[in-house]
């Protein structure tokens, strides 16, 4: 199995950045699709971004794009989330997580390991 431990959020200013990793061990994430997910109080898990084994193909949530990157480095098998213009809407807990396969998914069920997660709060 694959864990996967979030880092890097916190609370920020509307308009402010951070930088979300995904730090997984136990298998090499070379060939697993990586996502993140957000979810917010009273709301549906929502997709926010996907990226290809080697992170040629990314997409993301229309909400999200522009202002939000997902890389990965799988030599550190590590993935992360830049979001840049964060507005107050961002607030939530965002999930990383993997699926063994090749396409590019936007369901939580499509995906097979979670993180716990780490709070974005992003003040006004």
């Amino acid at each position: 199995q694959v864990q996967l431990v979030e880092s890097g959020g916190g609370l920020v200013q509307a308009g402010g950045s951070l930088r979300l990793s995904c730090a997984a061990s136990g298998r090499t994430i070379s060939n697993y699709v990586m996502g993140w997910f957000r979810q917010a109080p009273g709301k549906e898990r929502e997709f926010v971004a996907a990226i290809s084994w080697k992170g040629g193909i990314t997409y993301y949530v229309d909400s999200v794009k522009g202002r939000t990157t997902i890389s990965r480095d799988n030599a550190k098998n590590t993935v992360y989330l830049q979001m840049n213009s964060l507005k107050p809407e961002d607030t939530a807990v965002y999930y990383c997580a993997a699926r063994g396969g090749v396409r590019l998914m936007t369901g939580a069920t499509d995906y097979d390991y979670w993180g716990q997660g780490t709070q974005v709060t992003v003040s006004s």
